[in-house]
């Protein structure tokens, strides 16, 4: 894990090698965090917390973009260290509680080749086993978040799972992507996030976040888009990635 880099007045990039975290600084002296990491990064979320000189008892909100193990791994840990409320999408819901079995993705074959090569790196790494965790608001289309420091929009995003969210930010023009967009490590390209439940549905949604018009982009693999976000994705290419 790299150190925390701040990308705005109130967000912050917490990286690991698989799923990223971004840190909220909300108005009332409280904290939200955007997806969690792998089970076993409360730790390093908690410390990243410390040096922006929050308390456990100040993460108010952890928002869960959607069920997979590199974005709720670590939500069950840190709401047992902190007791802060869990939000997801209202389909995505089932899935984090452990209540329903999840859907798999449809692997293309580089996709199946990749999530191979990933799921051995994080066996050998010894990652915990995932643990659900209660979700305390279900969120859907068009609702806003409370307590933030700006208007936040809740945008229904499905494809890459059934029910995944993305916030974005209109009056800092701040988007956080979950899986739908990625970026190849010098933060230069767009593509479609890979292991998805519905390929079609999540070109849309890419496309969908695409025409929000973001200046700043925060993915959860690759790197943060910054400033040239709009002009990124123009360029991007979805429907071809994955191939």
């Amino acid at each position: 894990m790299d150190t925390l880099t701040r990308i705005t007045r109130t967000v912050w990039h917490l990286p690991f090698p698989v799923g990223h975290v971004y840190l909220v600084a909300l108005p009332d002296e409280g904290y939200a965090v955007v997806d969690t990491g792998v089970p076993g990064s409360a730790t390093a979320v908690l410390d990243a917390l410390a040096g922006l000189g929050g308390r456990p008892d100040q993460l108010r909100q952890i928002v869960l973009t959607h069920y997979h193990l590199d974005h709720m791994g670590a939500a069950a840990d840190l709401v047992a260290a902190t007791g802060a409320r869990v939000l997801a999408g209202a389909l995505e819901a089932p899935y984090i509680r452990g209540t329903a079995p999840a859907p798999a993705p449809e692997f293309t074959p580089a996709e199946r080749t990749l999530h191979e090569g990933v799921m051995a790196d994080l066996a050998a790494a010894g990652i915990p086993p995932l643990r659900p965790v209660e979700v305390d608001v279900e969120l859907h289309d068009g609702d806003t978040l409370d307590g933030w420091p700006e208007p936040v929009r809740v945008l229904h995003v499905p494809g890459h799972t059934p029910g995944g969210i993305a916030l974005y930010l209109p009056a800092s023009r701040l988007l956080f992507s979950g899986d739908l967009i990625g970026t190849d490590p010098e933060g230069r390209r767009a593509v479609l996030g890979p292991f998805n439940v519905a390929r079609e549905e999540a070109v849309a949604s890419f496309r969908r976040l695409a025409a929000l018009g973001a200046d700043t982009v925060c993915v959860p693999h690759g790197v943060p888009l910054r400033g040239d976000a709009r002009q990124i994705l123009a360029a991007a290419a979805p429907d071809s990635d994955w191939r």
